[in-house]
């Protein structure tokens, strides 16, 4: 049969088991790029669960160190500059103050500067043009090393301000603390002062430059990627220690008048004062002359910045002898009415001869002491044990330091070398052969002032040195009934008596060193003392080296500066005028129990 034209070509459906099936149609093919999706999909999740894995790893056994390691990025911290401590006198009154002030610098090393930018810094800063280009090491061929300079310092904010202005490149401007002093040159030797660093140099500045120093402060911040501070995470406190002085500038600025007439109207070449206070051994006030503002340290100068009242050693002369007097009264051998024959007014020891102005006779231990007689106390001192007043000058202190805290404390000479000698004996009871400082001496004074008990003198309020007795109250009180007639009418000092106080003291007048031995044209004038006398408040010791005008003796000289003073510190003090109480010496004048 043959086929029609409608089905040639086509393919006949097969018969299998009695049935015709059809051709099955052919798969599609995958595309290639579905597979790759796949597995970066599963590769993908393989890397965070690794990642996860490993982050709950590190979490659970590295977590300090990471956090460490994220702050060490992130948080940073900023220094916070500190400005020195402040120093008070002991009311609170401010004797050293820091203020800001400002320095324009730059690094030689890059900036580049042209003669005119030096022109307009000069006008800005009132500086030569040159001395700027010196100071940023411009002026030479070589190119500088150094990598700091400063152009100016110390400079008020609207100088700083003028120099801003300029906008000169690699020129900056920053701030820093000066130290000013209120008081100047009043309290000068005991404050000090600072370098243009602000390091301590004089005084308490230099003793306790440490604690006026301080530590710098600190901040913690957050910084972000570009280093901008995001947020202030927390302060650390800048500490510095302000001073509290036991000085009080009240007393202080009349010490310091009242010396430094004394020195120009007897035309000495120094001074010095210290007055001390009883209770405790604080310093109210120490004075020198010649001085030294240290506000303005372009005239300075070595005289005038000595602190002649710890650094000065003098021999001193017979301010000592109360101390003579104590050492006899321990000997047992003297009592204050015992009589001592000075007549004829000399007295020779191996081949010196001791004298008197005049010829004394027979007087009492009380009464040597109030004439200063020498013939009286040379006899006295070869009547006791060769050491005895040695060991009381070693008691009193002397050849030890003060304990005052001021630098450049000088201790002075007490040696036991010549005490098998008589003259070196007698010599030593009346003040020569050793060195003392008027600070020591205002020490030995209080031990006095104390009724035998000794203590370390402070420059600083508060501090409460121990006291340690070492000589009988009764000797002691016996000595200073004595001393009150030095300055009655027939002793060496009626000029030092303050007016409405009774006062006890004494006075000394001290030939120096020359070339050729002693000189007899050269003293030292000094009174040494205390008031009230029974109960007293503060003591005082006057020294004014080199009197050339007029008279040059303790009494004349010296005395006169304790007794106005004395009695102006006592008022101030607020301390009430007193009833006079006869002394040993006016009570026998005028037949008046003592």
């Amino acid at each position: 049969m043959a086929l029609s034209g409608s089905s040639r070509g086509k393919r006949r459906p097969e018969r299998r088991a009695g049935r015709l099936r059809e051709p099955a149609p052919p798969a599609p093919a995958k595309p290639l790029a579905a597979w790759r999706h796949y597995v970066v999909l599963a590769l993908f999740a393989l890397a965070l669960a690794g990642l996860a894995a490993r982050a709950g790893y590190l979490v659970a056994t590295e977590r300090e160190f990471l956090q460490d390691q994220g702050e060490a990025r992130a948080v940073r911290d900023i220094a916070i500059p500190v400005h020195r401590g402040m120093i008070f006198d002991r009311n609170g009154e401010p004797l050293a103050v820091s203020a800001p002030m400002h320095y324009v610098w730059l690094d030689p090393h890059l900036a580049r500067l042209q003669d005119e930018d030096f022109q307009r810094l000069g006008n800005a800063l009132g500086v030569a043009p040159e001395l700027l280009a010196r100071r940023a090491g411009a002026d030479g061929d070589a190119p500088p090393r150094r990598r700091f300079a400063y152009l100016a310092r110390r400079l008020p904010p609207e100088t700083a301000a003028r120099v801003r202005e300029l906008e000169i490149d690699g020129v900056h401007v920053a701030r820093a603390y000066h130290r000013f002093y209120p008081a100047g040159e009043t309290a000068a030797h005991v404050v000090g002062r600072t370098d243009i660093d602000d390091v301590g140099q004089e005084g308490i500045e230099l003793a306790l430059n440490g604690p006026l120093t301080g530590t710098p402060g600190s901040k913690r911040v957050l910084r972000d990627n570009k280093g901008h501070v995001v947020k202030v995470l927390e302060y650390h406190r800048a500490p510095t220690d302000d001073v509290h002085l036991a000085l009080d500038l009240r007393l202080q600025f009349l010490a310091y008048r009242e010396l430094k007439a004394a020195v120009e109207h007897h035309g000495a070449s120094s001074g010095a004062l210290v007055m001390l206070r009883v209770a405790t051994g604080e310093v109210l006030a120490l004075a020198n002359q010649p001085s030294f503002n240290p506000n303005d340290w372009s005239n300075r100068g070595v005289a005038g910045v000595r602190n002649r009242a710890v650094a000065d050693l003098y021999e001193p002369g017979s301010t000592v002898k109360p101390l003579t007097v104590l050492a006899a009264l321990e000997a047992g051998a003297f009592a204050p009415d015992t009589v001592v024959d000075t007549a004829p007014g000399y007295f020779r020891v191996g081949s010196k001869t001791i004298e008197d102005p005049s010829n004394r006779g027979a007087i009492t231990v009380a009464e040597v002491l109030a004439k200063s007689s020498q013939v009286g106390i040379a006899k006295m001192a070869l009547a006791m044990a060769p050491d005895a007043v040695f060991n009381v000058f070693q008691r009193a202190g002397f050849g030890d330091y003060t304990g005052c805290g001021l630098p450049g404390e000088a201790i002075g000479a007490l040696t036991a070398t010549d005490l098998d000698k008589p003259i070196g004996r007698v010599t030593l009871a009346y003040g020569y052969g050793l060195t003392v400082s008027p600070m020591q001496l205002a020490r030995a004074y209080l031990l006095l002032a104390n009724a035998g008990e000794r203590k370390d003198v402070t420059v600083l309020r508060g501090a409460a040195p121990a006291a340690q007795r070492v000589f009988d109250a009764g000797h002691v009180r016996a000595v200073v009934a004595m001393l009150r007639g030095v300055l009655e009418p027939g002793g060496t000092a009626p000029k030092g008596k303050p007016n409405g106080y009774t006062a006890a003291g004494k006075t000394g007048t001290v030939r120096k060193v020359g070339p050729g031995g002693y000189d007899d044209t050269a003293h030292v004038a000094f009174f040494a003392g205390f008031a009230p006398a029974q109960r007293p408040r503060v003591v005082l010791v006057v020294a004014i080296n080199q009197p050339r005008r007029g008279p040059i003796g303790g009494g004349q000289v010296a005395a006169p500066v304790f007794a106005r003073v004395v009695e102006r510190a006592l008022r101030i003090l607020g301390v009430p005028p007193e009833a006079e109480v006869p002394t040993p010496t006016t009570a026998k004048a005028q037949g008046v129990p003592a």
